[in-house]
């Protein structure tokens, strides 16, 4: 995962481990899971989901993360694209 601060928001990219330098195809969608975009440190669950909590703007790729996001309320399951079977979702809050 990688925590970035731009203009007063907080951006937490994150994707699963095994996504890192993949890019994900579906139609005339494209996503390429970055390495500098997606990574930064490694990280547990607990520092994650602190880190989620903190940010103000999310780009999350893979079901280990999504999943997390959604167990902690931050994204709910109908606003989770599906990209080459891979979860995809992102969410901006709007309250720090």
């Amino acid at each position: 995962m990688k925590l970035t601060t731009t203009r007063g928001e907080v951006l937490l990219a994150a994707a699963d481990s095994d996504l890192i330098g993949k890019t994900l195809k579906q139609g005339k969608i494209h996503l390429n899971v970055d390495r500098s975009f997606y990574f930064g440190v490694e990280s547990n669950e607990e520092f994650f989901v602190n880190s989620l909590r903190m940010c103000t703007i999310a780009n999350l790729v893979g079901e280990r993360v999504v999943d997390l996001a959604k167990r902690e309320g931050l994204i709910d399951e109908e606003n989770v694209l599906t990209i080459d079977g891979i979860p995809y979702a992102q969410f901006a809050s709007l309250e720090r």
